[in-house]
């Protein structure tokens, strides 16, 4: 049976945690300092990832992505890699990664079977950069975009995060960084999800006025075909054909009613909205002797307590006690 919630959404798309460590600080993910990472024995191992991922996939789940923290400091990554591209039912496997390390890695992951990345860069100002990162970097993620795009990969997406006061001047030079290089460019709304818990309403740089911006000083923007109903992004092809922007807009614009994703945090805890405050342990499950079908119902249980949204837009909102970092990207 597929994995439908109460409100028929179908879920076919996992996100995969499998470090809450990370090379840089940005601040709308993880604190600067006093940080307390997972000891190494609490996080899942690459056997018991594949093995939870083989019942996601029996269970429908045919897009995987790794996230982190940063999912390059985990060491071998690629052999995890070997092992979910060969899993029955998987037919997409992706990447997010802040690109820190992607130079060195790039070649290998792509002959790994590595199907596309997804790569943060949320400006091209050195100062902005640090500014966000809290840490420099900006010359090794742009090496690694390079590496990424010489190793082979065909589906390289930047994301960049907008935030209001901070990234306006980024717009531009990375709408005309990505076109460049033909690399398709998103978005993203700043969420609630910040570890120091300084996130603001005003802070958010909504997607229509980075629209507007990239308009005025690029190119027209012409609404683009949906091919995936359930996609968090509402994307753009330029007039002129010079390639294609996106905008994932989670505070001014929604899109629970079509979300089609779980999550597994690092530690084995499944979670069925980026901002959810309950998780269901599968790890307890994968390291106590639970057959594939015990660990199918709490799949199941999981999805079937989904709520129709994450509420931000409500005054109840609570905001999830684990920040990005600790939840996966």
């Amino acid at each position: 049976m597929p994995l439908v919630d109460r409100y028929q959404r179908i879920h076919t798309n996992l996100r995969i945690s499998v470090t809450d460590r990370c090379n840089i600080r940005c601040f709308y993910c993880m604190p600067d300092e006093a940080i307390r990472f997972l000891p190494q024995r609490q996080i899942l191992t690459f056997e018991e990832i594949t093995r939870l991922a083989t019942v996601f996939a029996r269970l429908g789940i045919d897009q995987i992505r790794l996230t982190g923290g940063e999912p390059l400091v985990r060491v071998e990554l690629p052999s995890l890699v070997r092992l979910l591209v060969n899993i029955p039912g998987v037919r997409d496997l992706a990447l997010t990664t802040n690109g820190i390390l992607l130079a060195e890695h790039a070649a290998e992951l792509h002959s790994a079977g590595l199907h596309r990345l997804n790569i943060s860069l949320d400006a091209l100002d050195p100062a902005v950069f640090e500014q966000i990162a809290r840490r420099r970097g900006l010359d090794q993620v742009l090496a690694g975009i390079e590496a990424a795009i010489s190793a082979g990969f065909k589906k390289i997406r930047l994301n960049a995060v907008s935030i209001r006061g901070l990234t306006e001047s980024e717009v531009v030079p990375l709408a005309r960084y990505a076109r460049a290089r033909g690399l398709e460019l998103r978005f993203i709304e700043y969420m609630p999800l910040d570890a120091e818990g300084n996130w603001d309403r005003g802070q958010v740089l909504c997607g229509a006025d980075v629209r507007a911006m990239i308009e005025c000083a690029v190119a027209p923007l012409w609404p683009a075909e949906r091919s995936d109903p359930s996609q968090p992004a509402v994307d753009y092809v330029y007039a002129d054909g010079g390639g294609r922007v996106g905008f994932i807009n989670p505070v001014t614009q929604a899109f629970c009613q079509d979300c089609n994703r779980l999550r597994v945090t690092a530690e084995g805890q499944l979670r069925n909205c980026l901002f959810s405050t309950t998780e269901w342990d599968a790890k307890a499950l994968l390291r106590g002797g639970a057959s594939d079908d015990e660990l199918a119902e709490l799949i199941q249980e999981c999805v079937l307590h989904k709520k129709p949204g994450h509420g931000i837009d409500t005054p109840d909102f609570v905001q999830p006690a684990r920040a990005m970092y600790q939840i996966g990207g």
